[in-house]
């Protein structure tokens, strides 16, 4: 059997097949490559409808980037998912706290989620980072509330967590706040990948090259 196996065909073929699908949504050039990117990253043309990009939530992520910002996620996959060289060659790291056992134990004596106790953990560590939240409504509950009550201030927040139970809510609350610049899906539809696929397609706007 014939198939394609060089990635970068891989990709710029993906990208071909998907464009056709973006053009009545009356995207610029950045939007459209993220917009490819988590649609590649889902494997389903129908994420355009659900995609949400607030205002200058692009230029906010490429400027902080440029920075050296850190970006801080919820969940293990997220973390794995970013391309952690290319952050570096910005100067940034990724971090995730939520397998950490004191972080664990803290979550049980609250009676709340890990990812919570992450995000509080991180505290003021997040202002000026891109928060990346793939997988747990309740880590962008706690963000937007921290954001409120305790002034803290991330350059930009990737949220898409999945499922049937605070996500849709999560993500609808964020977009009604726009306390923070912030990159969404609407409904249910989320997940680790597409929060990852977001923070690499921004790092692939500044600089294309795969290290």
């Amino acid at each position: 059997m014939n198939f394609v196996k060089e990635p970068m065909a891989i990709e710029n073929r993906s990208m071909e097949i998907i464009a056709p699908y973006l053009r009545d949504y009356k995207l610029n050039e950045a939007e459209t490559k993220v917009y490819s990117r988590m649609i590649h990253a889902s494997g389903d043309v129908e994420y355009a409808k659900v995609i949400k990009i607030g205002a200058g939530a692009i230029e906010a992520m490429k400027k902080a980037l440029l920075s050296g910002c850190n970006i801080f996620s919820d969940v293990e996959m997220v973390r794995t998912g970013i391309n952690k060289k290319k952050l570096a060659s910005f100067g940034g790291e990724v971090f995730c706290e939520i397998a950490n056992p004191e972080i664990a134990e803290v979550a049980k004596k609250q009676k709340i989620t890990r990812s919570m106790a992450a995000m509080r953990h991180f505290g003021k560590r997040l202002d000026n980072s891109i928060i990346a939240i793939g997988n747990a409504p309740t880590a962008l509950f706690e963000v937007l509330s921290m954001i409120k009550e305790k002034q803290i201030a991330p350059a930009a927040i990737v949220g898409t967590p999945v499922g049937f139970v605070g996500a849709a809510e999560s993500k609808k609350l964020l977009a009604e706040l726009a306390l923070v610049p912030y990159i969404t899906v609407e409904g249910t539809k989320g997940g680790s990948p597409i929060a990852a696929s977001c923070v690499n397609a921004v790092m692939y706007l500044l600089n294309n090259d795969r290290v």
